[in-house]
């Protein structure tokens, strides 16, 4: 193989790509919706507070009215047990209310009571939730009372427990390190999606190149100058230099934004509200106040729960990430990330620089491109699970058969794998890369210059085997 021939060929595809307008305009769009995959959701959570509504309610039990305390966002309005309940969901505007909530009679069997609603729109999952929990609550304390025994209220709270689960990994010289399993989950599923978007998207161009250059018989004239077999590794390695300066300039330009976005939106106030889980001021929003026949409020027993584990000096909320995230191996993963993300594209590039070969369009690709985008979507869906058991056998399997290995391993190494099993893997890849490109490199120099036909397996094999 003919080298300064080969840097030429590079050379040519790389600055075809990146001059596309295509090529700037994924670029420099890319990192705005990561960055906004990042923002958004917070924005949206400090935005999304429904506007305040007016609840007529009818309660026919006697006992859920006291429990139904008006906050931010609902405001109760008792219409009488007496009320005509047809003539108030008749006009709903007339009363003077937003919706209409009807407690039936108490079930003296049961101990229990029926509740509905009746809107004009569907009511939010807030206010829902809000209004179907005071229920229970006062139903609850209704069957408390019912069994006479004095102070069962304080007796049964006084059994119920809060125990938080906290987790910690032991290394080698017997150091503890918290960790949080969904800073785990979140890691390994972000990488599995990402190398299997980068795989797909970036072999999927080679192929495209391929029979772009095919039909247009551009091609001939390549091959007369330099071998097919220089053609098509100089592709797909200029197609690689292509993928890895998009990569790195999407994170240059997201952190860019992200820090841009947390100085406009100010660093306290966006941390503040990520270590807030919400549920307090969601609370406060419902109508959070004393629960009758208790002296203890709501907020106040929120606020106990949630420093319950502070109490004892745990890493809680955002500490708890942060710490998670500093005791993982981000050189490791760097590198995995790397290693994993170069053989696996060559791998695949190498096997559509095949099919691409073979065909004259893509509409003629999709049969001979199922069997090597299924071992792709199966890697896929087993690396969005291998978060519930890294060490179970298909996890186990799919790091190791090498089609399925780079999205699979990837979503493993955040829990932790052995030496061993991370260099049998790579080995493993990187043997099935060079026989693969090797068997599609005879199939190149034939296809690519095949026309009128439209090629099936057996072509190909015919194709494998000729010298």
């Amino acid at each position: 193989m003919n080298i300064k021939k080969l840097g030429i060929i590079i050379q040519r595809e790389y600055l075809n790509k990146v001059k596309k307008k295509s090529f700037l305009l994924i670029t420099f769009l890319a990192p705005i919706f990561f960055a906004a995959i990042c923002i958004l959701p917070s924005l949206i959570m400090m935005g999304a507070k429904e506007e305040a509504k007016e609840v007529g309610v009818v309660d026919r039990s006697g006992i859920v009215l006291p429990y139904l305390e008006s906050g931010d966002v609902i405001h109760y309005k008792d219409l009488g047990p007496e009320a005509d309940v047809d003539a108030i969901k008749a006009d709903l505007s007339k009363a003077d209310i937003d919706i209409l909530l009807t407690i039936s009679a108490m079930d003296p069997e049961t101990k229990t009571v029926t509740a509905d609603t009746y809107s004009a729109k569907p009511l939010g999952m807030d206010s829902g939730s809000s209004i179907e929990n005071r229920i229970n609550d006062a139903v609850e304390a209704y069957r408390i009372d019912s069994y006479g025994i004095e102070n069962l209220e304080e007796i049964m709270s006084s059994v119920k427990s809060n125990v938080k689960l906290h987790s910690y990994t032991i290394d080698k010289a017997g150091k503890e390190s918290i960790s949080e399993s969904g800073v785990y989950m979140a890691i390994s599923m972000l990488l599995g999606i990402a190398i299997y978007m980068f795989i797909a998207l970036f072999s999927g161009m080679v192929m495209s190149s391929v029979i772009e250059e095919k039909s247009s018989r551009v091609v001939e004239v390549l091959v007369s100058s330099v071998k097919a077999t220089e053609l098509m590794f100089g592709k797909i390695i200029g197609v690689a230099l292509v993928a890895l300066t998009q990569f790195l300039l999407w994170i240059v330009l997201t952190l860019i934004l992200l820090a841009i976005a947390t100085g406009i939106m100010g660093k306290d106030k966006l941390m503040g509200f990520m270590q807030d889980d919400g549920t307090t001021e969601m609370v406060q929003q419902m109508g959070g106040g004393v629960v009758p026949g208790s002296e203890i409020s709501l907020d106040q027993a929120l606020a106990a729960a949630t420093d319950s584990t502070a109490v004892a000096g745990e890493p809680t909320g955002m500490n708890a990430i942060m710490s998670t995230i500093g005791n993982i191996n981000l050189g490791q993963i760097l590198i995995a990330f790397i290693i994993y993300f170069i053989f696996g594209y060559l791998l695949y590039a190498s096997l559509f620089a095949a099919i691409g070969s073979a065909v004259e369009n893509e509409g003629d690709s999709t049969q001979l491109q199922l069997p090597v985008t299924i071992p792709l979507m199966l890697g896929f869906f087993i690396a969005l699970y291998a978060f519930k058991a890294p060490d179970s056998s298909i996890v186990f399997w799919g790091s190791m058969i090498p089609f399925t290995s780079p999205i699979v391993m990837l979503a493993r190494i955040p829990f932790g794998v052995p030496s061993w099993e991370l260099a049998l893997s790579i080995v493993i890849l990187v043997a099935t890369f060079a026989a693969c490109a090797w068997a599609s490199a005879k199939i190149y120099k034939v296809g690519i210059l095949m026309y009128g036909k439209k090629s099936t397996f057996a072509d190909l094999w015919k194709w494998l085997k000729q010298k």
